[in-house]
């Protein structure tokens, strides 16, 4: 026993341990193609994403290489690879900038600071095992926040794909007045090389969908800069990139540090985690791959924890590397590690060629990256299907566009939990009835079919909580009002997850209040769990133990003894079989 107890441990600790095994030849090799080609589609992804956060290019590729390798290693997806992403990097930009310069040394070391503290959140969530908490977070808020990134980021690249000087850190609204106001005084040169580049993209993307298009992208547009002589004609350069692997950093640890950034971090954590765990569980759906939330946040925030002191801005899943990874034939977490390291070497070996990259070629390809991440097939689902969750995506993207970023993740996880304490707040309530067509008479939900004058059946479908109390006895207190004869009521309880004390109390009051009125109440095959707090609170004496069935047809027979036979006679609906035994009056 205790070297299972220990070996669980050691997984825990290492889960690495656990597909360790599945290594072997083929699998190498599989990897090892998988990552290699991961490898050379983020080479100007990681450039455009930095660019993207207001940080020197090179921390882009930073970004893909450490936090991969450590989120590989604890994680527990086989196919997930962590790194920068378009989201992310627009939420660090807008927290940081208002606090430093883009690109700067105060900057750098606030998105380092904002790494360490949403990896440390991150990381925290998962250790208490919390993972379930994204669940809290409805696809309807992601989507919306998505698409309004995307809207961010094709604005924040406006200025470099038509060559115009716009002021710094104005808002989304503003941006758009002065660059239709300065589109007279665009650069043709600049506005061709991004043209070319983006439909050189676009076009390799339709035809050639293998292929590294967005390098190859990438190259197209530096040669055409190289043809027209870029200084000459105003046509901005990356600049060279340092040849070497991502140098030690050190976040600022300061109070006054650690309280500017810890807002922003708890956003991107959030918002990391969502992806991350998202894009797990979406390839998993595909490989047959059963994944553990909270290791996920575990090795997310191990990710951003070790990566802020190897000079990495946050990180989080990567679905295009991610997709790319499992289509590639990856099998194991090493693919996410032969990338890294992959990418590692080619930055030693080609980093200085990154002085050939026009700025505006790296627009055309965010425009497109941008476009990718608006889910048009879901925002038309979701906005014809329902209107709380349309609501939701309409609010959210809103709030994207017209405040702080930061924020509007906010607005988004709590409209995910309003929209989920409302529905919970509302369990369904349903009249039965049986089912004359039936052989067994089964109790149906149909409004066409007649009820007993004296006995109400209900389903209730839902959990009996202190926020959902107003809403049933609403609908209890509606059905005594329209049909005062019907003075009994019976409820059918296999719908019923939980009862928490206030539901006991309303259960207690309506039981009484019929009583009161000559009727009574009666539970019929309630699970134990939920029937559980009715005896532990000393309900169950005040609604009477005899009201409790397990059968529907013992609870029928029971409370058809109870009923007043003298309208029986009367009746002509006759929907229970203990009916026959009537004689009717006509």
């Amino acid at each position: 026993m205790s070297r299972q107890v220990t070996s669980i441990l050691w997984g825990r600790l290492f889960p690495f341990i656990h597909w360790l095994p599945r290594v072997n030849r083929a699998s190498l090799r599989d990897d090892f193609i998988a990552g290699l080609t991961n490898a050379v589609i983020v080479l100007p992804q990681g450039v455009a994403f930095a660019l993207i956060a207001g940080l020197p290019p090179e921390y882009g590729l930073y970004t893909a290489i450490v936090p991969a390798i450590i989120a590989a290693l604890f994680g527990s997806s086989f196919h997930l690879i962590s790194g920068p992403t378009t989201a992310i990097s627009i939420v660090v930009f807008s927290t940081v900038s208002p606090h430093a310069t883009p690109g700067s040394a105060e900057f750098i070391e606030l998105a380092l600071t904002m790494t360490f503290i949403a990896g440390l959140f991150q990381f925290l969530l998962g250790v208490v095992r919390l993972g379930a908490l994204v669940n809290f977070i409805s696809h309807s808020v992601v989507v919306g926040f998505t698409a309004g990134a995307a809207i961010l980021i094709g604005t924040s690249q406006m200025k470099n794909f038509f060559g115009v000087k716009l002021p710094q850190g104005e808002s989304f609204l503003n941006t758009w007045i002065d660059l239709i106001r300065l589109l007279p005084h665009l650069n043709p040169f600049v506005l061709l090389i991004a043209l070319t580049t983006l439909v050189a993209a676009l076009v390799l993307r339709i035809y050639k969908p293998r292929w590294p298009g967005l390098l190859i992208a990438m190259i197209i547009g530096s040669l055409l800069a190289t043809l027209f002589d870029a200084e000459m004609h105003g046509i901005k350069l990356v600049g060279s990139l340092p040849r070497s692997l991502p140098p030690l950093s050190m976040p600022d640890f300061s109070m006054s540090g650690l309280r500017l950034m810890a807002p922003g971090a708890l956003a991107v954590a959030m918002l990391g985690l969502v992806e991350a765990v998202s894009i797990a569980r979406s390839v998993a759906t595909l490989s047959h791959q059963r994944i553990n939330g909270n290791q996920e946040f575990i090795g997310q925030g191990l990710s951003n924890l070790v990566g802020s002191f190897f000079s990495c801005y946050a990180s989080s899943g990567s679905f295009t590397r991610t997709g790319l990874n499992y289509r590639a034939g990856a099998k194991t977490p090493l693919s996410a590690i032969f990338a890294a390291l992959s990418l590692g070497l080619i930055l030693v070996l080609v980093a200085p060629l990154a002085a050939y990259l026009p700025i505006p070629a790296m627009a055309g390809i965010l425009l497109l990256v941008a476009y990718n991440l608006i889910d048009f097939h879901h925002i038309k689902i979701i906005l014809q299907t329902s209107r709380s969750d349309a609501a939701a995506l309409i609010t959210t993207f809103l709030a994207t566009l017209f405040v702080e970023l930061e924020f509007a993740i906010y607005v988004g996880v709590l409209l995910s939990l309003v929209l989920y304490l409302n529905r919970t707040a509302h369990p369904s309530v349903w009249t039965r009835v049986p089912d004359p067509s039936e052989p067994k008479r089964k109790f149906t939900t149909n409004p066409t079919l007649p009820e007993c004058p004296q006995l109400k059946i209900i389903r209730i479908d839902g959990s009996l909580f202190f926020g959902a109390v107003d809403h049933v006895q609403d609908i209890l207190h509606g059905y005594a009002e329209n049909h005062p004869e019907q003075k009994h009521l019976m409820v059918i309880g296999n719908g019923i997850n939980f009862i928490d004390v206030a539901g006991a109390e309303m259960l207690t009051h309506e039981a009484e209040r019929r009583r009161a009125l000559g009727g009574g109440m009666y539970l019929c095959t309630v699970k134990e769990g939920a029937c559980a707090p009715l005896r532990s609170g000393g309900y169950l004496r005040r609604l009477g133990a005899e009201n409790l069935f397990d059968s529907k047809s013992v609870a029928l027979r029971t409370i058809f003894d109870k009923l007043d036979k003298d309208i029986c006679r009367h009746c002509d609906k006759r929907i229970f079989k203990e009916c026959q035994s009537i004689e009717k009056i006509a």
